[in-house]
């Protein structure tokens, strides 16, 4: 196998890993012919609600909201798409009708709730007297700030009539449980799709100073109501969350444990650097370069050949005019600081397939992509500088193209050391 393709089968192995047709159906709680209601949100929903009802003979219905794209065929529960990352109208219209599912439940009704990475953005039901456009602004200017997703997930939060767990204390006094796929640093519940059947630690004050730090404006009438508590979430203890478990089916580090063991298969030593790394795209790109000339040249922290994998989300601090997402632009940065150092190969991508807001799942790098760049009468520092990381491997015909994977780990990340 060459390197490139070295690289893509442990890209594989790591979504099948995550895949729900595969991590879901364990986790499933007893069929005793008994109803349930299926609700959620995530690019893997709809995935998973087709495991659901291939695996559920009893009653079943339901709704989910997935991404434009991300859909699959189902029968019993319905599947609703809508945009990513910053909301539309039909991802509002669909969140409207998951809460017109909860209303009213008894005791002894079941919910389930299939919470996937993306779910945030299509859960998009703003709370009482706030709203979609406001929503919708303060969204678009977080993702471009460069703040942690658990920054823009703490205002998000605050502004919705679904996360925080709202969406677990409307179901109430029904019994709730979560499935969950993890696609964030540490797979805390409350910061994946942004916690809407988890209580919420965070508070209007730390939305309020997050929007501060990145200096985020918003409207006087919705600062005051932040200011004054309005728009608090459940707390630990809230008594409507009483019936509610969570179970994560599907981790970064088990997508990372997947890829290094087919790496073991294969004679190449697998390590792992981590799975929560964060921090400017393009600075992680430098400092794992770094990494992979120490193993190139004095087998260490590995010896070659090795491969580098880690998992995590970086941000992109946008200040050119260009098109890319966090993988491509950590590429950059990777390719920069290695110049040309022979026997070391990449692939970065986001395991739902989509890198930022273009097709590509992500991109490669090689010892030669600086110097097929120049021929092209491209500058990588100028395409860094642009936030233009897309249109640079675009142009050599070396962005990664996989589609919609329907499930969503987030960011893998595989250097691979000592093979040419």
């Amino acid at each position: 196998m060459s390197p490139r393709e070295i690289l893509r089968h442990l890209f594989e192995t790591a979504i099948a890993a995550a895949d729900p047709a595969h991590c879901l159906p364990p986790y499933l709680p007893p069929d005793d012919g008994g109803r349930l209601i299926v609700v959620g949100a995530g690019k893997a929903s709809a995935a998973m609600a087709r495991v659901v009802e291939e695996h559920w003979s009893g009653p079943l219905d339901g709704l989910v909201v997935t991404r434009y794209g991300h859909g699959v065929p189902c029968r019993r529960i319905e599947i609703v798409e809508a945009a990513h990352p910053v909301p539309d109208m039909a991802g509002a219209a669909g969140a409207r009708r998951v809460l017109d599912k909860l209303r009213g439940l008894s005791p002894g009704d079941r919910v389930l709730a299939l919470i996937s990475g993306g779910g945030s953005a299509l859960l998009a039901v703003p709370a009482a007297a706030v709203t979609l456009s406001e929503k919708q602004a303060l969204t678009a200017a977080l993702l471009k700030s460069g703040a942690s997703i658990g920054e823009i997930n703490c205002v998000r939060k605050h502004l919705s009539a679904v996360k925080g767990g709202r969406l677990a204390a409307l179901a109430w006094p029904a019994a709730l449980l979560t499935l969950a796929i993890s696609d964030v640093p540490g797979d805390d519940p409350a910061v994946i799709a942004s916690g809407p059947t988890v209580a919420d630690p965070t508070t209007t004050d730390d939305a309020l100073r997050v929007l501060d730090t990145y200096a985020i404006g918003i409207p006087p009438a919705l600062r005051a109501r932040l200011l004054a508590g309005e728009l608090e979430t459940p707390k630990p203890g809230d008594p409507r969350l009483a019936r509610s478990t969570y179970r994560l089916i599907a981790s970064p580090r088990q997508m990372l444990e997947a890829a290094a063991e087919a790496a073991r298969r294969l004679g190449i030593t697998p390590l792992i650097l981590g799975d929560a790394l964060e921090g400017e795209a393009r600075q992680v790109g430098k400092v794992l370069a770094g990494m992979a000339r120490a193993c190139l040249l004095h087998d260490f922290p590995a010896a070659k050949p090795c491969v580098l994998l880690s998992g995590g989300e970086t941000t992109v601090t946008v200040q050119g005019h260009g098109r890319g997402g966090r993988n491509s632009e950590f590429l950059l940065g990777l390719a920069q600081a290695l110049a040309g150092a022979p026997a070391i190969h990449a692939l970065a991508a986001d395991t739902d397939g989509i890198d930022g807001s273009e097709d590509n799942a992500g991109a490669w790098v090689g010892p030669e992509t600086l110097g097929r760049g120049r021929s092209l009468g491209l500058d990588i520092a100028e395409s860094l500088a642009a936030n233009d990381a897309w249109g640079y491997f675009s142009a050599l015909g070396d962005l990664l193209v996989t589609g919609p994977t329907r499930t969503n780990v987030n960011d893998f990340r595989a250097i691979l050391v000592g093979l040419e």
